[in-house]
Formats: C-alpha cells, sequence, structure tokens
C-alpha cells in the first residue's frame, strides 16, 4: 500500500469514529515444555514464575506456556529455538548433546555431588564454557536448574552395576547409555515423556530420569522398586529455562530486564524446591507400595567405576575439549 492510499485509509478510519492509537507494542511469546501442566511439576512452575512476573511488570510482554509437548516435541526444542521458531523453552541441555556433545558433560555419572554442589558449578568457569556453546548456537540461560535423579524398575532394585544386567534401560544420555551398556544393560533410548508407555507396553523394564519426572510421569504405576538419590546419587541433570536470542534481540530494554528478573525467581523458586523433589518422590512412592532403596558407598563407587571406563573414557576422546570441559567440573569441590 503506498503513502497516499495508507493516508485516505487512515482518513477514512477517523471519519468513522475509529481512534488511531498506532501498531500496539505488546510482544507475545511462546514458551514450551515437555512435562505435564498443572500438576505440580516444578519445571512447569519455573515456566509459569516466569510468565507471570513478565506481566506483572507491565512491559507489554506476554507468555503464552505450552506444556506436554502440545507445542514442540522434547528434542525438537532446541533446534526450534536456534531458527527463533520457539522463544522460551524448559529444556534438558543433553537433549542437544546430538549437535553439541560437550553437552553430556551435564548429565554425566557422579559428576554432580549433591544439590549444593550443583548451584557451585553454575557460577563454575565449567559452566561458564557450556554457556559459551549455548550462547554461540544462539539460545542464551534465563534461570539455572539442577535435577536429581534415579533408577526405578519393573524386575528388581537397581543397586550395585550387577543388578542392571539383562533389563532394557532408558538412560537420559549418552553418558548415562554408555555406563549402563558397560554394567550389562540393553538401551533403548527416549524423552522422558515416553518413559510410561515405554513400561507400560513392556518395551522398557527399567529407567533412569529425575526425581521430578519420576512423580509427573507417575511411573509409580508400573514399577516394583525405585532407587533414590539418597547420599549417594548418580543423576543429576542440567534442565535450564532457556530462550532463543532471536526472540530476545526483538525485546526492547524494559522487557529484557523484566524477563532476566524473571528468570532470576525462577530460578530462586527451583533452588529451593530441588531437594524437596527428591523426598517428595519418595513419598509418594512408598504411599504406592513401591520399594524404596538407596546406594551405599561402595555400590556408588562401582558404578563410577564404569563410567570412568565408559562414560568419561569416551568423553575425553571424542568430544573436542572434553577432557578439559570435565577437568573443569572435577576441580569445583
Amino acid at each position: 500500500m503506498n503513502l497516499r492510499n495508507k493516508t485516505l485509509l487512515a482518513a477514512g478510519l477517523v471519519s468513522a469514529g475509529v481512534l488511531l492509537a498506532g501498531p500496539s507494542l505488546a510482544v507475545n511469546l511462546k514458551a514450551s515444555h515437555q512435562w505435564p501442566g498443572s500438576k505440580g511439576d516444578a519445571r512447569d512452575e519455573m515456566v509459569q514464575i516466569i510468565a507471570r512476573e513478565a506481566d506483572a511488570a507491565n512491559v507489554d510482554l506476554n507468555i503464552k506456556v505450552y506444556p506436554g509437548q502440545s507445542l514442540f516435541k522434547a528434542k525438537e526444542q532446541w533446534g526450534a529455538m536456534t531458527k527463533g521458531q520457539l522463544d522460551i523453552s524448559a529444556f534438558p541441555l543433553d537433549y542437544a548433546s546430538g549437535r553439541h556433545p560437550q553437552f553430556s558433560a551435564t548429565l554425566m555419572p557422579g559428576l554432580v555431588k549433591n544439590h549444593e554442589h550443583a548451584l557451585r558449578l553454575n557460577s563454575s568457569p565449567f559452566m561458564a564454557e557450556v554457556k559459551k556453546i549455548i550462547n554461540d548456537a544462539g539460545v542464551m540461560v534465563l534461570a539455572d536448574a539442577w535435577l536429581a535423579g534415579g533408577f526405578a524398575s519393573k524386575k528388581r532394585c537397581i543397586l550395585g552395576p550387577e543388578t542392571m544386567q539383562g533389563q532394557v534401560t532408558r538412560a537420559a544420555g549418552p553418558a548415562f547409555e554408555q555406563m549402563l551398556a558397560g554394567a550389562g544393560a540393553s538401551i533403548s533410548s527416549m524423552p522422558s515423556s515416553e518413559i510410561y508407555q515405554a513400561m507400560q507396553t513392556g518395551v522398557l523394564d527399567a529407567a533412569n530420569t529425575s526425581s521430578g519426572s519420576f512423580v509427573s510421569y507417575r511411573l509409580y504405576e508400573h514399577v516394583k522398586c525405585l532407587t533414590a538419590p539418597g547420599e549417594h546419587a548418580l543423576w543429576f541433570m542440567y534442565e535450564p529455562i532457556l530462550m532463543s536470542k532471536k526472540s530476545w534481540n526483538e525485546l526492547n530494554e524494559a522487557q529484557q530486564k523484566a524477563l532476566m528478573a524473571a528468570g532470576k525467581k525462577a530460578e530462586e523458586y527451583m533452588t529451593a524446591q530441588a531437594k524437596g523433589l527428591d523426598d517428595k518422590m519418595v513419598e509418594i512412592f512408598t504411599k504406592a507400595g513401591v520399594e524404596v532403596v538407596t546406594m551405599n558407598a561402595e555400590q556408588a563407587q562401582a558404578w563410577k567405576d564404569i563410567a570412568q571406563q565408559t562414560s568419561y573414557k569416551v568423553f575425553a576422546e571424542k568430544v573436542p575439549g572434553g577432557k578439559e570441559l570435565i577437568d573443569k567440573a572435577l576441580a569445583v569441590e
């Protein structure tokens, strides 16, 4: 439409009594994740906090949350963010390790000792390097989040490596898959959102995933025994809130400031909730009649010995800069 036609259209609207207020400055963003919504999953709540805080900031910023893979499948979210097709996601970073193998370090067996250690990692050179890879790919971190997890089986309690033999198992990423295969497990790869059906249909005997996912996906309905994190957790996964840099760059300064403040609140929420997710899982599985066990130091060390010969060895040899990245993580006390 040329300028003359635009002027005539504007004049016509005014004469018709329409108030011309100019184009709206409001920005609508889409946030996606794989977990059930409105069912108490802490990762969903992190995204909801960001949406509520952005709205309350009154900076013309609206965030619509799409839970349960209703907008994108779990592993498709990374590519969608890099292309600017998705604005925000609660995303287990290891899901993108096929594109960036360094991300497997954020789900490396025994690398994170406990929840307090995870918080110290956030401000370490290790995470600075991980976040540089995230940024270089066209994505940024709005909020850090680490979740502990464990194992569950329909057959028997998983404690020492010998208890894994002969079980078809889901692991959350290459590093755990390599360790579990080294202990004699058969591996079936899938996102945590598919574990329930796989157990229901007999595809899986066992799985490891986060405490939050064990509860959100009601896995207590199918398993005989749960190995909770306890004092010797092997499983910690980095599951941050991420944002497309293409989307970020389209925001004004006030909107960017509001989102960063919202991300900080979401991170503070998860920091307070993380240990409680483990306790909640134990309580719910116990009430459901599932046997709950924890590994002792000797059993956990046996797993770490296998991991050193499988996961850590492969990562150091095959991943560019892998050994240096692991060394940076191990240097965090």
